[in-house]
């Protein structure tokens, strides 16, 4: 078998198992697609499971570039208890009896928590302050704050309550939800919010991400599945997913492969990328206008 044979270019969607970093599959991927030359476009906290993005050869080129700025999840949320890290992973610092919260108050409570709104990570994020890792200095006793940023929650939906009892004995009330939001969003700080505007607290015990941009998980795998038959969206079928597509002549195509500046369509604005087909169809790359020219970004042809 060739090499290109066993390490075909493209996009692997993974079906994240629980327990694993977003590190540890592809470290698996490698092993699988029998490459060093696999990445990820954005990670997954390791409780969580589902849609996963993954290059490998080629296509890692074109992980940076991927507009993936919409995901969905689906989760649970449990009102009741606050954990050290926002989620499950963590160790309860509260319990409050959740049994008396409405669901006109829950209802209340996640209209504040939709739109254009300012969140502030969970403190065991990797988000970096002053150089060094947020979970890092919480880890080690720091105190500290993040500064609030702006996301953006297109949907949070509550399809199901349920009263429970948690470990401790105290009452509980479990929410099963889905969120549609931007990328940047941390849906165990929604759940942290949600809680704390309830009055009893609350953290995440479960999450799903069934979508990232485009990529659905109805087209994910998980890693035994890639294992037995390793599953590749190639780079020309990716890249259509994911930007808008300029078709263009033979002779402007090599023109781009040589590194010329061509004249670009008004249609596709500046500062966003493109991808370019030749006239058979042919992926030849990924460029963004630039003062009415196209600029390559990554070549593939």
């Amino acid at each position: 078998m060739s090499k290109q044979q066993q390490t075909p270019d493209g996009l692997v969607i993974v079906d994240k198992p629980s327990g694993f970093t977003s590190h540890d599959v592809v470290a698996k991927m490698r092993g699988i697609a029998k490459t060093r030359r696999v990445g990820h476009a954005g990670t997954l906290d390791p409780m969580a499971t589902g849609v996963l993005v993954l290059g490998v050869e080629r296509a890692t080129k074109l992980l940076g570039h991927l507009a993936l700025t919409e995901k969905e999840y689906l989760g649970t949320i449990r009102l009741g208890q606050n954990t050290l890290t926002d989620d499950a992973e963590g160790e309860i610092t509260s319990s409050t009896d959740a049994s008396r919260v409405t669901r006109e108050a829950i209802d209340a409570g996640i209209a504040k928590l939709t739109g254009e709104i300012m969140q502030v990570p969970s403190k065991v994020s990797a988000i970096k302050i002053n150089g060094v890792r947020s979970y890092k200095r919480a880890r080690e006793g720091e105190e500290f704050e993040i500064p609030a940023r702006p996301v953006t929650i297109s949907s949070f939906t509550v399809y199901d309550v349920r009263d429970a009892v948690a470990e401790d004995g105290t009452a509980v009330m479990d929410l099963v939800v889905s969120v549609v939001c931007s990328s940047g969003t941390y849906i165990r700080a929604l759940a942290r919010d949600l809680g704390a505007d309830l009055g009893v607290g609350g953290h995440l015990t479960a999450l799903r991400r069934t979508r990232v941009g485009p990529y659905k998980l109805d087209s994910a795998r998980t890693l035994d599945e890639l294992q037995a038959s390793l599953t590749v969206m190639p780079v020309a079928e990716a890249a259509a997913a994911a930007f808008p597509r300029w078709d263009v002549d033979d002779k402007r195509a090599r023109l781009l492969l040589n590194g010329v500046r061509i004249e670009m369509p008004e249609e596709y604005g500046s500062g966003r990328a493109v991808a370019v087909y030749d006239a058979s169809g042919r992926f030849v790359a990924l460029v963004e206008g630039l003062k009415g020219k196209a600029k390559s970004l990554a070549v593939f042809a």
